[in-house]
């Protein structure tokens, strides 16, 4: 997968949990379990996509050639 297909799909999961934080805010207390599960399946997979696109900014650990 491109980094740029990464970076949309994480921008779009952001966008997704603060919509959810929002909602749960505004939730009755009864549904607010529910939602929070939700958000923390989203959360997660926010923070995988993020360090998917942090990963393909760093350089790499090992030498690229040899000396």
């Amino acid at each position: 997968m491109s980094i740029q297909l990464i970076a949309r799909e994480l921008y779009r999961l952001i966008r997704e949990v603060e919509a959810l934080e929002q909602e749960i805010a505004a939730a009755p207390y009864a549904d607010r379990e529910e939602l929070k599960d939700r958000l923390r399946r989203l959360k997660a997979e926010r923070d995988r996509m993020r360090r998917m696109v942090d990963g393909g900014k760093d350089a790499p650990s090992h030498p690229t050639r040899f000396r």
